[in-house]
């Protein structure tokens, strides 16, 4: 399973760590899911919110890119991030 979570407004929201989310992203990792940090972060802001992550005992997997097995399963590598799972603030669920 593949796993793909915003950042801002989502695991940082108001300079506050929402750490029950991180929490159970590690538990997911440690279970054998894949986690995707999905931002519109990059450069120095990526890097700030990679720091704040990784102060909290947090890595993802991959960072606003697909997986090599995802990319092998398709035979390319398209620009949206391919996840079973998209955690974000700004989602609504369409079913």
């Amino acid at each position: 399973m593949i796993i793909a979570c915003d950042f801002d407004g989502t695991l940082y929201r108001d300079g506050q760590v929402n750490i029950n989310l991180i929490n159970r992203l590690k538990l997911g990792q440690r279970q054998g899911k894949t986690v995707i940090l999905w931002t519109c972060r990059d450069g120095k802001r990526l890097s700030e919110a990679l720091i704040i992550l990784m102060e909290y005992g947090f890595k993802p997997n991959f960072v606003n890119e697909n997986s090599p097995m995802t990319i092998q399963k398709l035979g390319y590598n398209p620009r949206k991030i391919l996840a079973d799972v998209y955690i974000d603030d700004k989602a609504i669920n369409v079913n």
